[in-house]
């Protein structure tokens, strides 16, 4: 029992122990982030990276977490930044991302610990003090060798404190701040600022011009290149779209008061592009210098940048560039998008002619987007297309290869120079397309009455079914014209013939029987055939003249098939479509040869059906010609054997046309008048987006394989979506709609890579393979965004690829900086030197250093290979220019 009592009285003494090591709220906070650094280094970064750590955008290998914590009613935030690459951050080549704190103390994984506040920074000195020791302990008890920082004063001066323990006697410190305007002078030069640096170790006694101090130092200058859209350009650029917006037609005047970047592409003729390369950044690096006076360093400022080791070369990109935002820039593109709308509305009328009358219009929707252009610009347009040039285009102009698997036109026809100037007609709304469609079909029908030639349309050859049918009846239009006018013809002339045979009496009359006595008894002979001779009367066989085969579009083809399904199988499939065509030939055939056998026609006119008897054949001279009819001409009942017996002997000229132009003409307009509106605008979407990639695909950009890859994919994804159109199922709640607004999407991308191949080529023709090296590095880049990259990447990166500038390479890219005008150059008195072309840097970075010799005794057990090592005992970084100056300093000190 009192065993028991005595463990009872033990136990109450435990239990009123007092832990004094705790005691103050300040010791508790050091606790609190000796906590936390121990926990982030018991994970690592790989098991960091598994709970969550943040990437940092501007750098794909520099992460960080983070940790709110409390002391004396306010709330810090403790940042970890850490890298996960074991290869350290070097800043020497001036070419990795690197965190602000890491390029201007050279550190690599470090601690920030700011308040949670507005500002976030410590704006009182006594507190930043305490706080930097707070973490200092902290990291100290933790055995840690994190440099940790904290921001002060104002934050636009980007000023920190901080301290690293360095695991020995030694402590590292930094300080940084900025002079944010009225840098003295002294600063804005080499040799003030090697001064700066050396006053920070040297007695300040010293004469520091005529002492010497031996300091290495890198330096990177940064120069730009005036923006190639200067603000007349842009606001030319400007006024041009204001005047598509309220006229329907960039107007000429103020489209062309200006010399564009590219007048000379294919697209020019439609729009003028931004430029989306806004200028050039040069970077000339120094490496590895030494200086050991500021006379060294007043002779590095009169240098030229060409003497420097590297050039590196990083593209000012657009913004619009990367930005998907809609309708802020006209392109191809921006008016695909409103034609797809167009479409969408042609659903809510019957006729065109419905569109154009503003009564008419069925929704209060389509009334607020009812844009017209005055009846000016719309003349200008019907002049361009019906009035312009009388010379037949290049059909082949501008096709792709794999432009015909769209059902469009070729590039230069009629109908897609209607289509082109529908995107740019108005705002492209239904309205304006339904007014210049009308507009066109008048024009078209005036071409017919007055029979003149169709523009931009060839008035012979066949119908090329594989275009759009629109452009189908435009053709079969222009070949009923060129009929028409050779019927009108041929018509006048033998009237006037006539009237010369009618005053021609006497001997005339004598002459024609005399000469009709000679003639034989075949019509319309276009001459013999070899030494092919008939089979029974062994006279020449004579070839006729015969008619063409009557053209068809693809509706009559579809019609005619129609119809011979419905009669059923009375004739095979070829027959009955070639009937009509088989037996003017063999009327023709009969005129031309008289004494001809059935056998005779087959000879010529299916030389496969008429079978030689080689055994029987032994010589040239044996006649008749041994031989016989195929299976399929001497079967029973053959139709073609049928129709040679009912064909009658008529020459061509004195038959009845198989094709009558007149009938098939007007055809083709009462096609055109009647097109309902969706029809019509299904046409025109599948011909307008072949017609711009066609286009586009004309662009020079030099060998750029990952552009002609991407036309490769282009045309086929175009043809995939537009197929589904093709078939006529629109309706109002189709997702066909929606597809081609994804496919405006993907146009687009494709039109801003074109836009940028075309700019570098211009500006790299003397030196190809910067254009190459740059396009390439920006099409990784903006692959993700085509949706056909990598997952998981980030839009929000700014593209900063630099492509290092080779010895041969370094004069064209100093040309582009021209010269600057007298009015430019008023500030070389005040310049920070190291002029390229006159130009002076926009910024400047150097980093100065010393180091001393140490020995290993000072830092860890010594190693018997090294005696001697070197420590970085004083480090200056600063950046600016001649209106900003930034200052960051690292001093080893043995406490």
């Amino acid at each position: 029992m009192e065993n028991a009592g005595d463990d009872e009285a033990q136990e109450e003494e435990l239990e009123r122990f007092d832990d004094f090591t705790l005691a103050s709220s300040w010791e508790r906070f050091i606790s609190e982030i000796e906590g936390v650094c121990r926990l982030w280094l018991a994970d690592g970064p790989k098991h960091l990276l598994e709970k969550g750590a943040v990437c940092l955008g501007f750098s794909k290998n520099l992460y960080k977490v983070k940790s709110v914590l409390k002391y004396a009613m306010k709330s810090y935030c403790m940042e970890y930044y850490f890298e996960t690459s074991n290869e350290n951050g070097k800043v020497m080549d001036w070419n990795c991302s690197l965190h602000d704190l890491q390029l201007a103390f050279g550190v690599k994984d470090f601690l920030v610990i700011s308040p949670q506040s507005a500002s976030g920074v410590v704006l009182d000195a006594p507190e930043a003090s305490k706080l930097l020791s707070s973490v200092a302990i902290a990291l100290s008890n933790c055995s840690s060798l994190w440099p940790a920082f904290v921001p002060v004063h104002d934050p636009s001066r980007k000023a920190y404190i901080g301290i690293q323990n360095m695991g020995t006697v030694f402590t590292r410190r930094f300080e940084a701040d900025r002079i944010a305007r009225q840098v003295p002078v002294k600063l804005m030069h080499l040799e003030g600022l090697y001064e700066l640096f050396v006053s920070k170790f040297g007695f300040s006694i010293l004469d520091f011009s005529v002492h010497s101090f031996r300091v290495q130092f890198t330096m990177k200058l940064t120069y730009r290149t005036q923006s190639y859209d200067y603000d007349d350009d842009d606001d030319n650029i400007h006024g041009a779209d204001e005047i598509h917006t309220e006229s329907g037609e960039v107007s000429e005047v103020a489209s062309r008061n200006k010399t564009q970047w590219d007048d000379d592409c294919p697209w020019s003729e439609w729009y003028s592009a931004e430029d989306p390369v806004k200028g050039f950044e040069l970077t000339s690096i120094w490496s590895e210098k030494a200086a050991e006076s500021s006379v060294e360093m007043a002779e590095l400022e009169n240098a030229s940048p060409h003497e420097a080791e590297k050039w590196l070369l990083l593209p000012v990109l657009s913004p619009n560039l990367l930005d998907d935002a809609k309708g802020d820039k006209i392109s191809f593109a921006s008016q695909l998008r409103l034609l797809v709308d167009a479409l969408y509305m042609s659903l809510e009328a019957q006729f065109m002619e419905d569109f154009v009358a503003a009564e008419n219009s069925g929704s209060e929707n389509m009334k607020s987007t009812a844009v017209t252009p005055p009846h000016t610009v719309l003349d200008r347009v019907l002049k361009d297309l019906f009035h312009e040039g009388d010379k037949l285009p290049n059909f082949s102009k501008g096709e792709h290869k794999n432009s015909r698997s769209v059902k469009g036109a070729p590039l230069e026809s009629l109908f897609v120079q209607f289509c082109l100037h529908s995107l740019w007609f108005g705002n492209c709304n239904i309205h304006a397309i339904a007014m210049l469609w009308v507009e066109f079909v008048r024009e078209v029908r005036w071409c017919w009455e007055e029979s003149q030639q169709l523009p931009k349309m060839p008035p012979n050859g066949s119908i090329d079914l594989s275009t759009c049918l629109i452009n189908q009846k435009l053709q079969m239009l222009a070949i009923c014209i060129e009929k028409k006018c050779q019927s009108e013809e041929e018509y006048q002339d033998c009237v006037e013939s006539k009237d010369i045979n009618i005053e021609d009496d006497g001997g005339g009359g004598e002459y024609s029987s005399d000469m009709h006595d000679e003639k034989d008894d075949r019509e319309g002979s276009s001459g013999e055939v070899g030494s092919t001779m008939l089979l029974k009367s062994y006279k020449k066989l004579h070839a006729p003249f015969t008619q063409d085969a009557p053209l068809m579009t693809e509706d009559m083809h579809e019609e005619r098939l129609r119809a011979v399904e419905a009669l059923g199988d009375s004739f095979s499939f070829s027959g009955q479509l070639e009937r009509d065509v088989l037996s003017s030939d063999m009327s023709a055939f009969k005129a031309a040869n008289p004494d001809a056998v059935f056998e005779d026609f087959i000879r010529w006119h299916s030389p496969g059906d008429w079978v030689h008897d080689e055994d029987l054949q032994t010589s040239k001279d044996v006649w008749p010609p041994q031989g016989q009819l195929s299976d399929r001409m001497s079967g029973h009942g053959n139709s073609w054997r049928q129709i040679w017996s009912k064909a009658a002997a008529l020459p061509a000229s004195e038959q009845k046309p198989l094709f009558d132009p007149n009938r098939e003409g007007e055809k083709v307009l009462h096609y055109l008048e009647t097109l309902r509106p969706n029809q019509l605008l299904e046409q025109i979407v599948c011909t307008a987006f072949r017609a711009s990639a066609d286009t586009l695909q004309q662009t020079t950009f030099g060998d750029l394989k990952q552009m002609a890859t991407k036309f490769e994919q282009l045309y086929p994804t175009m043809a995939s979506t537009l197929k589904r159109l093709q078939a006529n199922h629109l309706t109002m709640d189709s997702e066909i709609i929606e597809d081609l607004r994804r496919l405006c999407a993907v146009f687009e991308h494709v039109e801003k890579l074109v836009t940028l191949a075309a700019s570098l080529h211009r500006k790299f023709l003397q030196a190809p393979r910067l254009s190459v090296a740059i396009f390439t590095d920006f099409y990784k880049f903006y692959l993700p965004r085509t949706g056909t990259g990598l997952p998981g990447a980030d839009f929000n990166m700014e593209f900063d690829k630099k492509q290092q500038v080779m010895i041969r390479e370094r004069e064209v890219v100093a040309n582009m900086f021209t010269p600057p005008t007298p009015n430019q150059s008023w500030r070389k008195v005040l310049s920070m030197g190291n002029l390229l072309n006159g130009h002076e840097p926009i910024s400047r970075e150097i980093i100065f250093s010393t180091s001393d010799g140490m020995s290993d005794s000072h830092y860890a057990a010594p190693n018997p290979k090294s005696q001697q090592q070197e420590l970085e005992t004083y480090r200056m970084y600063i950046s600016g220019t001649s209106n900003d100056l930034r200052v960051a300093l690292s001093v080893v000190s043995c406490d």
